[in-house]
């Protein structure tokens, strides 16, 4: 009797371990599904990476490679100085409230250029400038911060231009030559740094 018990308990062994291997395969196999449905929701039918033919227009790439400045324009606050003449895009329209309109209005470099040429160092400032040092980006010394601008100014214009068109990397920041927009004469690039000391003295 006690080898037929045994012979009894092995075979419900036997079976309750088949039956658990096949409940963890497919268990796996729905997992697996389940994984790939919700990817295609998430993704959708449009194609990503190089699957995209409208990844590689040359829109989309000066899209990409444009100039943030050139792409962070507030309409609430009025046109850049000289670039008046710039057409607004489609999906700004009048009337909009203001506080649902955070536009990437792309300037024309042309026009940003004519903007800050006519504007001097004003203009300048405001074009390639104010990004950084209006908010502090990478450790840019804000405008009206006296005491941040004092060390700067102190070690004279000649440095300050230097860093201004060559760009500079310190311990407390990085300074991309000519603010990032190389088609500023370094001319341009020094009345700027004029304004700047003077409005910060």
């Amino acid at each position: 009797m006690s080898d037929s018990h045994n012979d009894t308990a092995e075979a419900d062994s036997a079976a309750n371990t088949v039956k658990t291997a096949i409940i963890v395969f497919v268990g796996a196999i729905l997992m697996v599904i389940g994984i790939g449905m919700l990817a295609h929701f998430a993704i959708g039918t449009r194609p990503i990476g190089a699957g995209n033919e409208n990844a590689n227009t040359p829109e989309a790439v000066a899209g990409r490679i444009a100039h943030p400045v050139s792409l962070a324009v507030d309409p609430t606050k009025g046109p850049v100085p000289g670039a008046a003449a710039a057409p607004a895009p489609a999906a700004v329209k009048a009337g909009a409230p203001a506080t649902a309109i955070v536009a990437a209005v792309a300037i024309p470099v042309a026009a940003v250029a004519g903007a800050a040429k006519a504007g001097g160092g004003e203009g300048i400032y405001k074009t390639a400038c104010a990004a950084c040092h209006s908010a502090g980006i990478a450790g840019a010394p804000k405008s009206g911060d006296k005491a941040a601008w004092a060390p700067r100014i102190a070690q004279g214009k000649d440095t300050l231009y230097k860093h201004a068109i060559g760009g500079y990397q310190g311990k407390n920041g990085v300074m991309p030559a000519k603010g990032g927009n190389t088609s500023l004469a370094d001319a341009d690039v020094k009345s700027a740094v004029d304004y700047m000391v003077a409005l910060n003295k």
